[in-house]
């Protein structure tokens, strides 16, 4: 009997005491004095109202209420900062982070060592950066609204979610509107970035610096460029769709060994996919459709795989300018072309002539703009004819040696492709800020 008695009293003392759910009134100080009056593990219950800020969260804690009970930092620098491990926020409001970028004023700031945070299901509002995950590993941050600023200067507002040097991170099923960026992703890696929603940004998505990190499912709708990928390695990007933006849908910018499918790009952007000085990626089985020019690729570019593509109605379909011969087909399987008038014989899908998007006029034009007034003279028809005819009078350039008869779909949601529609035709008007994207200082 002595000997149970024992054991049982062993097991108690192992066994871990539990978590406690605490109602937290609002007013002035109430947050504050419920974190530190809380025991790691409990569970603030946050009530309707509003709770001043701002405040730290310095051991592991569930925060969790309505919509309507608002954390406000009433402009002072972040409004929650967490500092601890094992946090979880979950449903409220946050708002009034400080105006200070230089300082990445937040309404959320997930520091080093307050790793395995999670954020969800919250609305943030009025604040400069909405969540900065700053070195903390493994965060969650998952199905929050974030609105960022909407002053005159883009350049100078925060960014909706901002990874620094934050492995593992996991950002899925967000809506991030106004503001900078949706996403900036700075000196990360292994990170995961899916199925959230952006509207009215600079960049959708913003890469530099970030490693072994997928970008998958995400929706750009009228920004200013979609998702780029910038001075990052083996990135995967698929099945995003960039509708309505107007400069980049895609941009693989020093971006070496990614890969890159099943993304649509579509709707009056300038160029659906720009490619600089990037290597040994392959992009197959996009869609790009609709754009000013489908692929603008240049700056020494080399050993990347294009297969399975299909140009649908660019203006441009390729822009090149080089003396290489490059060939844009894998293992016999080209792209489609919308524009190349191709016979299939035997059925067999490939069509039975060789594509080259670009002639020696082409090159002309892109090196001497002014060249264009004489686009309908004689001597550029024959030159242009003389070519078709005699492909051996042909400069390096693109080469697709096995074109596809057949374009691939890629379905747009009938929610998703209402906002599209809101937006066909924004950046025809001109009314833009002062974002200048061929400019890589300001990014």
């Amino acid at each position: 009997m002595l000997l149970r008695v024992l054991i049982l009293a062993l097991v108690c003392l192992g066994a871990p005491l539990r978590a406690a759910e605490v109602a937290v009134s609002p007013g002035a100080g109430a947050l504050a004095r419920a974190i530190a009056g809380a025991s790691p593990g409990d569970v603030l219950l946050l009530q309707d109202g509003a709770y001043p800020g701002p405040v730290t969260i310095d051991r592991p804690l569930t925060l969790r209420g309505p919509r309507a009970a608002v954390v406000d930092g009433q402009g002072q620098g972040t409004v929650i900062t967490i500092t601890a491990a094992d946090v979880v926020l979950d449903g409220f409001a946050v708002t009034g982070s400080g105006r200070r970028n230089q300082d990445l004023d937040a309404g959320i700031k997930i520091v080093r060592g307050a790793d395995r945070a999670v954020i969800r299901n919250l609305l943030l509002v009025g604040n400069m950066h909405g969540i900065d995950l700053h070195g903390g590993r493994d965060a969650l941050v998952r199905g929050n609204r974030i609105e960022g600023l909407q002053s005159d200067r883009m350049n100078e507002r925060g960014n909706g979610i901002y990874v620094w040097n934050s492995p593992g991170a996991v950002v899925e099923g967000n809506s991030v509107r106004w503001g900078r960026d949706g996403i900036f992703a700075n000196a990360s890696r292994k990170d995961i970035f899916r199925n959230n929603t952006f509207q009215d940004l600079r960049f959708a998505i913003h890469y530099m610096y970030t490693h072994d990190s997928t970008v998958s499912g995400n929706v750009s709708i009228g920004n200013h460029l979609g998702f780029a990928i910038m001075f990052s390695d083996r990135v995967v990007v698929k099945d995003n769709l960039s509708l309505g933006d107007r400069e980049h849908g895609l941009m693989l910018n020093f971006a070496n060994g990614a890969d890159v499918a099943g993304n649509l790009v579509r709707g009056g952007t300038k160029k659906c996919l720009f490619i600089y000085n990037a290597h040994k990626n392959l992009i197959f089985g996009n869609r790009f459709e609709g754009c000013g020019i489908g692929i603008h690729f240049t700056a020494g570019s080399e050993r990347n795989v294009l297969t399975g593509n299909a140009f649908i109605g660019n203006q441009e379909q390729v822009k090149y300018v080089g003396t290489r011969s490059i060939e844009w087909s894998f293992e016999g399987r080209g792209n489609f072309w919308s524009d190349h008038p191709a016979f299939d014989l035997n059925g067999d899908g490939i069509a039975d002539g060789v594509f080259r998007p670009n002639d020696l006029m082409d090159h002309i034009l892109w090196s001497q703009p002014a060249a264009a007034l004489l686009i309908g003279a004689p001597s550029v028809q024959l030159i242009r004819w003389s070519q078709s005819s005699f492909p051996a009078t042909l400069p390096g350039g693109v080469l697709d040696s096995h074109p596809l008869m057949t374009p691939l779909v890629i379905p747009v949601p009938d929610d998703i492709a209402a906002q599209e529609a809101l937006v066909a035709g924004r950046w025809a008007k001109g009314t833009y800020d002062d974002t200048d994207l061929d400019d890589l200082g300001t990014h």
